[in-house]
């Protein structure tokens, strides 16, 4: 019970700072509409009739779990401001498991990501997307195994990032390929081989397929918008998490005692 306390404590500690900072609320929501609004869009004048699905609902689905995946990993770069401003050196030294502090920062990340999961799935249905009562619940569970699969993914990036300064700087160089290698906004069924054997180290990959499986699976456009089955890809990414937390959480707690 003391280390399950210890991870909401933190978690709520996240959320309410993400709820006070109202410029991080407004970005957050602003370039996920503007990606499926305008790029979805424009891409389904162009492709969209020769590809045979709707544009915007492909565009939706990726971003959608891009988004939610990126905020969630962006946001263990806080785990760095805290070790700047020595916060994480007094929870430290708390009598915690550190894989309960780690964890704790990814589940109050995901709480923040999953708000504007909500938000986009919102803009959906104001384009005309088609959402079920279904659909929107199973959104839900994909969207915190995505979560959880990108703070998961950010601690591992993060654990060997000593500033605040660093972490903004490598992070968009590290997320801004995955955008194009996972598919977010193009079909990537049909790749060259160099890029195709990228796309499958891809984390963001599994993300968005997922995300796209669950919501194209009893539809007609499943076998041309979905790589791989919903099951395949939670498989993947539950193997993925799992070593991203063991290896993040040691190659942070490592720097922690060498300061």
């Amino acid at each position: 019970m003391t280390e399950l306390g210890a991870v909401l404590a933190i978690a709520h500690r996240d959320l309410l700072k993400f709820l006070r900072d109202r410029p991080r609320i407004v970005t957050t929501l602003v370039f996920p509409f503007l990606f499926i609004g305008a790029l979805g869009g424009s891409l389904q004048g162009a492709f969209g009739r020769s590809l045979g699905f709707d544009f915007v609902a492909f565009t939706l689905t990726g971003v959608f779990a891009q988004s939610l995946f990126q905020s969630a990993a962006m946001g263990i770069v806080s785990l760095v401001e805290d070790r700047q401003n020595d916060f994480s050196q007094e929870i430290f030294v708390s009598p915690i498991s550190r894989y309960s502090i780690v964890l704790g920062k990814v589940v109050g990340e995901s709480l923040v990501a999953l708000v504007q999961g909500a938000a986009i799935l919102l803009f959906g249905l104001v384009l005309g997307v088609r959402l079920t009562g279904a659909d929107l619940a199973a959104f839900l569970l994909v969207g915190i195994a995505v979560c959880l699969f990108g703070g998961a993914f950010g601690i591992v990036v993060l654990g060997n990032i000593s500033t605040q300064r660093a972490a903004n700087q490598i992070f968009p160089f590290i997320m801004l390929p995955q955008f194009f290698l996972a598919g977010v906004f193009n079909p990537i069924d049909n790749l060259p081989l160099p890029l195709d054997v990228l796309s499958r180290v891809s984390p963001l990959r599994y993300a968005v397929d997922l995300a796209r499986g669950v919501y194209y699976l009893d539809r007609p456009e499943y076998a041309r918008a979905v790589l791989a089955s919903p099951t395949f890809n939670l498989v993947v990414m539950a193997a993925a998490f799992a070593a991203f937390m063991v290896v993040g959480t040691h190659l942070f707690v490592r720097n922690e005692r060498n300061r």
